[in-house]
């Protein structure tokens, strides 16, 4: 969050849009999400009685995680800021709209919460696109639709991480590639950005090809490389991907 502004925001509403029922908590109250509490999401076994607790403190509101195996993950898409929050864990909700996902068995769940009134301000952008911004690498369609292929479950929901990156192998089946041409644009796409700066894409000893393409997808999504727009590159013809 550098270079934004912070400020107090002193009797601010916090509003959660949980499958289009909304519910509105006034500063000084609390409010809690789980299998029972205000908000009770489901009645599912794998999921705690109380897993997360909203608050507002001195101006400020926080998420608190209550519970005693369960994660949750809080994003904000207007930045592609995101911090896990384990048991026993606080955040601040410091965004206008915060995306909050947890994962209880087999099912996931999303909360939106808004704050009527953000202590975080985003500092104005740089009007330049993305391609000019990572400097003087040319990237061509193909190798672009290589890095939507692999950043395709965090573009499509907000909350994803980098644990659900597709292998590999299944990023080449999606895009219907040898698995060796993949591997060799992957190759040409991360030499691109390091000789850009970009850190943790060079291979070599102790630099698995997991952990490249994990600092790839993270590095892509967070600088706004690749946006959801950009899914579309996904189901061009063959013949328009050079």
């Amino acid at each position: 969050m550098t270079g934004g502004t912070a400020q107090v925001a002193t009797g601010s509403r916090l509003s959660l849009d949980y499958c289009g029922e909304w519910f509105h908590v006034e500063a000084g109250e609390t409010f809690t999400v789980g299998r029972e509490g205000d908000l009770q999401v489901d009645d599912n076994p794998f999921l705690h009685r109380r897993l997360l607790v909203f608050e507002e403190i001195d101006g400020l509101w926080w998420v608190a995680n209550t519970g005693s195996r369960l994660s949750a993950t809080v994003c904000d898409a207007s930045t592609g800021a995101q911090s896990w929050l384990p048991p026993g864990a606080r955040l601040p909700i410091v965004f206008a709209v915060t995306t909050v996902v947890f994962t209880a068995g087999p099912t996931t769940y999303e909360l939106l919460v808004h704050v009527d009134r953000p202590t975080y301000t985003e500092p104005p952008r740089d009007p330049v696109g993305g391609e000019t911004t990572i400097g003087t690498v040319q990237l061509t369609v193909s190798q672009r639709q290589l890095i939507v292929s692999l950043a395709e479950p965090m573009l499509r929901r907000e909350g994803s991480t980098v644990s659900e990156i597709p292998t590999n192998a299944d990023a080449a089946a999606r895009l219907g590639w040898a698995i060796t041409r993949f591997n060799r644009k992957l190759d040409n796409v991360c030499d691109k950005l390091d000789k850009q700066g970009v850190a943790g894409l060079r291979g070599g000893p102790g630099k698995l090809a997991s952990n490249r393409r994990t600092r790839l997808v993270e590095y892509a999504v967070g600088s706004r490389l690749v946006t959801p727009e950009d899914l579309v590159l996904l189901d061009l013809p063959e013949g328009d991907l050079p």
